[in-house]
């Protein structure tokens, strides 16, 4: 089955993702035991694995007859990069913001 190429965006966009994504924040885990926090049959979580790893969120090691996935930096520093943008963007706006207050206050 092909796995669609999706953008960061999309990725962390789909709940069950985002919640793969929280329970590898506390340690690997191999894909069986991630299925077992999901009401959707095996193939549908390997799938969503699959996405997050072809993104980067997610490595893939396998030991023994399991698959262990463990949480990468790629997917985020591609997120943390877009966020970092609108963090200057926003702290830009509350400078001149607080330039014209100044302006206006007497002191």
């Amino acid at each position: 089955m092909a796995v669609p190429a999706l953008d960061v965006f999309q990725v962390i966009g789909d709940p069950s993702r985002r919640k793969m994504l929280m329970l590898l924040s506390s340690d690997s885990l191999s894909i069986n035991s991630l299925a077992e926090h999901f009401d959707m049959s095996r193939p549908a979580v390997s799938k969503h694995v699959k996405i997050l790893h072809n993104s980067g969120f997610i490595s893939m090691t396998d030991i023994g007859r399991e698959r262990y996935c463990t949480l990468k930096q790629d997917g985020f520093k591609e997120l943390e990069s877009w966020l970092a943008y609108f963090d200057e963007f926003w702290k830009s706006k509350l400078k001149n913001l607080e330039v014209l207050l100044n302006k206006k206050s007497p002191h």
